[in-house]
């Protein structure tokens, strides 16, 4: 019985002792007396087993047939389960369930099933930390930049880095996977932005030297203002680099960087040979959040996108033949091949 019905059968005990008087009790218990006439005659009748809802006990009209739920957890136990880092959560079992086994099951419902049958445990909640700081309103005015270093495809592999960017009004990502958190990691997944979705007006970063750096004595004799190569490329795309004091401020990207840990290792242990094909290494350079669904998942479905991002011209598709109304004389990015001998030259000098 749930507490109402308890505390309804407490007060109609007391006027089944005369200690309390039906209209009174109409009154205490918040219906009126025609009700409280109908309840005092059911608990006459039954007894406090009669306060208790009709529906209480019964199956809904609306349940899944139990084969169903038997055949969906059996599919989980098989395909979904595992450890704590290999099992899938309700939501992206349901998600598969649907794409790859044509069952379509809520995953409230899915959660209550694996709850029930031990497939699935209630993780803990975090406590309250500090207030989020409000999104921006409009789409490409802040896009969060930062690498994520993981075993991205676990033993089959060596760890990589993500190289994620979160844009701060709607939530729509778009990474690049390589071997480390470079100036030309870095470039490529901006080169990547840019050519779907235009310049965003800035970029909030962490303090890694490849964004921002601290001046040196001489700078700050001559009142210099310290950049980096990736800092003059955004200069001339006027971009502004603005490098965050703490990984709480750049939460989005952060959190955004949790999810990948979590369901983008499970999708490449499933899907990554008809993602990437055979061979594929962490230095490959591969955007892929578009065709495995990450981005379409993540996105924020109910912002405001009223746009920001400031269009370039497109010359044949390529990052290199975009240019500020063709004011700039020069590739603003470098090509692969002028990578592949920038990368070279730099492990040389630094004796990599």
């Amino acid at each position: 019985m749930s507490a109402r019905e308890l505390r309804r059968a407490e007060v109609l005990g007391r006027v089944k002792g005369q200690t309390l008087r039906l209209v009174d009790a109409a009154k205490m218990l918040e219906v009126s007396y025609r009700q409280a006439k109908r309840l005092w005659q059911r608990y006459r009748e039954e007894g406090a087993k009669g306060l208790q809802h009709r529906s209480a006990g019964r199956s809904s009209n609306r349940a899944k047939p139990e084969k169903f739920r038997r055949k969906v957890l059996q599919l989980v136990r098989e395909k979904y389960s595992g450890t704590e880092q290999e099992r899938f959560g309700p939501t992206l079992a349901a998600e598969h369930l649907a794409e790859e086994d044509g069952l379509e099951v809520g995953e409230e419902t899915l959660r209550r099933w694996m709850l029930a049958e031990g497939l699935w445990s209630r993780m803990r909640r975090r406590k309250a930390h500090r207030k989020r700081r409000e999104r921006r309103e409009h789409f490409g005015d802040l896009v969060q930049l930062d690498g994520s270093f993981h075993a991205w495809f676990e033993e089959r592999g060596p760890r990589g880095c993500l190289m994620n960017m979160v844009d701060d009004a709607t939530g729509t990502t778009c990474c690049r996977l390589g071997e480390q958190e470079t100036i030309w990691a870095a470039v490529g997944v901006l080169r990547s932005w840019i050519g779907k979705y235009g310049v965003p007006r800035a970029l909030y970063t962490d303090w890694k030297n490849v964004y921002k750096r601290q001046p040196t004595e001489g700078e700050r004799l001559r009142g210099k203002a310290p950049t980096t190569q990736f800092g003059r490329m955004c200069a001339r795309l006027e971009i502004r680099i603005i490098a965050a004091s703490s990984p709480q401020a750049k939460g989005r990207v952060e959190r955004n960087n949790g999810v990948h840990q979590d369901r983008l290792v499970k999708k490449l242990r499933r899907q990554g040979e008809r993602i990437f094909g055979s061979g594929i290494s962490c230095g490959t350079q591969s955007a892929f959040c578009a065709r495995s669904g990450t981005s379409r998942e993540l996105s924020r479905s109910g912002a405001e996108r009223r746009e920001a991002a400031r269009d370039l011209p497109v010359g044949d598709g390529t990052i290199d033949q975009q240019r500020l109304g063709g004011a700039v004389p020069g590739a603003l990015f470098a090509t692969p091949a002028a990578e592949q001998a920038l990368w070279a030259h730099e492990s040389q000098s630094t004796g990599l």
